[in-house]
């Protein structure tokens, strides 16, 4: 199967992702339209989709994965990033250094274990190493067992463990180096599309 992504500028990128957010049910706050362009605007960035056709109804097309990576500098002045970079202190180090954060994605519950999220991440892979990132830093939920496979799958390695009381709550911090080698460990066809 060769998975055809779609490469989205930032305000209908902002505008896609803010729809089909409304197809996750884990996420407890979804993301808007503004929020997204607020934290792109001024910062490398990449927004990708992949569509694919619905079971019952094959001439119908609907998005089913994404992912949005930015920059994250050592100088942010976003609160929430601040805070981030704050949080990598010692296990990330950004001086000197292009790290892309991979801010937010997904795939919708019925089309998980088709390989549409680890297209998307071999892409963002393949996009930072081409625009000179150096990492690519992920923030997720220990909860979130689907998503730590793959990322392990990957490669990605574990720098921090913030322990929550609730386990399943607390926040796993992974992170890749990126170099020419990252290509050859890439499985799977595809295309990307401008859009």
């Amino acid at each position: 199967m060769k998975h055809v992504i779609k490469q989205y500028p930032l305000e209908p990128g902002a505008l896609e992702i803010q729809y089909i957010e409304e197809f996750f049910g884990e996420f407890p706050r979804k993301k808007t339209a503004a929020e997204i362009v607020e934290r792109l605007a001024d910062r490398e960035h990449l927004i990708h989709m992949i569509e694919a056709p619905l079971a019952d109804e094959p001439g119908q097309i609907v998005p089913v994965a994404y992912k949005v990576g930015h920059e994250i500098r050592a100088d942010e002045s976003v609160p929430k990033l601040a805070d981030l970079v704050r949080r990598l202190d010692g296990a990330v180090r950004f001086e000197d250094r292009k790290v892309l954060y991979a801010w937010i994605g997904g795939t919708r519950r019925d089309w998980r274990g088709q390989g549409f999220f680890r297209a998307l991440s071999e892409e963002q892979e393949a996009w930072a190493l081409a625009n000179g990132f150096h990492e690519i830093v992920v923030k997720t939920k220990n909860k979130f067992y689907e998503m730590r496979g793959t990322l392990d799958n990957l490669e990605f390695e574990v720098v921090k463990f913030e322990p929550h009381p609730d386990n399943r709550e607390s926040k796993v911090y992974l992170s890749k180096k990126l170099d020419a080698s990252v290509l050859k460990s890439h499985r799977l066809k595809r295309t990307v599309v401008q859009v």
